[in-house]
C-alpha cells in the first residue's frame, strides 16, 4: 500500500518517472511564467499601476521609476523558482499574489478582478502546501530537494483546491464581461473577426462571460479528466486574445497567466495519482512507476 511518508529526492533520476515529479516540474514552469510576465510589466512600466501606488500615498512621479525595482524582484523570483525553489520565496509570492489581486478592488476596479486572479496567490500556495512548511528557520530558506509521495487522500486534496481556484478565475473572468462589461474583452473579440457575425460585440461578450462562469461553477462538481482539458485550451485561447489585439505587451500578458493553463494540467496529472494508487490497491498493473 502506498504511504504518505515516503519521499523521494529530485535529483533521483527513478523520481522523474513519478506523477509527483511531474507535478513538481509544472508548478515551478507555472510560478516563473507568472512573475517572469508581471515583472515584465514592471519593467516596461505600465500606467494601469499608478493607482495601486497611489492607494498608498505614493505620487504618480514616484510611482514610475519604483515599478522596474517591483518588476526586477518579480523577475528574480521567477527565476529562483525555476533553478532552486525555496519556501520563503513560495510564501512571499503567496502573499504577493494576494495583496497585488487586492489592490485591484481597493482602489475601485472590482471584486471580479480579484476572483480572476485566484492563481496568482493559489498556485504559489498550492506548492508551498505540497512540500510542506519548513521545520526551522534556515530551511525556509533551504533549496528543496525533496519531493514528497502523495496519497489518494492528499492528491485528491489537492484537487479540490485546484478547481476552487479555476472556479474562482473563471467566474471572475466571466465577471469582466456579463457584469463589468470591459471594453478590452469587446476590442480582443473585434480582432479576430467576430465583429462580421450579426450578434453586436457587447451581447456576444456578454454571452462568452456568462457561459465562463457557468463553466467556472462546474469546476467545482467536475470529475473528468476531458472537462479539465478543455478548461486549459479555454483558459489559453481565450488569453491568446492580446496578440491579435495588439494590447501592449501582448505576450507577455499571455506569459503572466501561465499559471491558470497549468492549474489544469496540474488536476489532470493528480487524477493519475488517484488511479495508479486506486489500481495498486486492487492488484492491477499499472504504467506508473513507484517512488519505494
Amino acid at each position: 500500500m502506498l504511504r504518505d511518508a515516503v519521499s523521494t529526492s529530485v535529483c533521483d533520476a527513478e523520481a522523474r518517472h513519478t506523477a509527483e515529479w511531474q507535478i513538481h516540474w509544472l508548478l515551478r514552469i507555472a510560478l516563473f511564467c507568472e512573475f517572469i510576465g508581471h515583472g515584465a510589466f514592471g519593467v516596461l512600466t505600465k500606467a494601469a499601476w499608478v493607482p495601486y501606488y497611489g492607494l498608498f500615498g505614493i505620487p504618480d512621479a514616484w510611482a514610475w521609476p519604483l515599478m522596474p525595482v517591483v518588476g526586477g524582484v518579480d523577475i528574480a523570483l521567477g527565476i529562483l523558482t525555476l533553478i532552486t525553489p525555496r519556501r520563503a520565496c513560495l510564501l512571499y509570492m503567496s502573499f504577493w499574489g494576494l495583496f497585488t489581486a487586492l489592490l485591484r478592488p481597493l482602489t475601485g476596479e472590482g471584486w471580479w478582478e480579484f476572483f480572476e486572479r485566484s492563481y496568482n496567490f493559489g498556485v504559489p500556495l498550492l506548492m508551498l502546501w505540497v512540500h510542506g512548511p519548513a521545520a526551522n528557520a534556515t530551511a525556509w530558506f533551504t533549496e528543496i530537494t525533496v519531493i514528497p509521495r502523495f496519497s489518494v487522500a492528499r492528491a485528491q486534496q489537492y484537487q479540490w483546491a485546484l478547481q476552487g481556484i479555476m472556479a474562482s478565475m473563471l467566474i471572475g473572468h466571466g465577471g469582466f464581461a456579463l457584469a463589468m462589461g470591459k471594453q478590452n474583452l469587446i476590442q480582443m473579440y473585434d480582432a479576430v473577426g467576430f465583429g462580421s457575425l450579426s450578434v453586436p460585440l457587447s451581447t456576444l461578450s456578454a454571452w462568452i462571460g456568462g457561459f465562463e462562469m457557468l463553466l467556472g461553477v462546474c469546476c467545482l462538481r467536475a470529475r473528468f479528466s476531458a472537462f479539465f482539458l478543455f478548461v486549459c485550451v479555454w483558459k489559453l485561447a481565450t488569453e491568446l486574445l492580446y496578440v491579435p489585439a495588439q494590447a501592449y505587451g501582448a505576450w507577455w500578458e499571455v506569459m503572466e497567466r501561465g499559471s491558470s493553463y497549468v492549474a489544469p494540467l496540474l488536476w489532470l496529472v493528480l487524477q493519475r495519482v488517484v488511479k495508479h494508487t486506486q489500481f495498486h490497491a486492487f492488484g492491477v498493473h499499472s504504467p506508473f512507476r513507484s517512488l519505494s
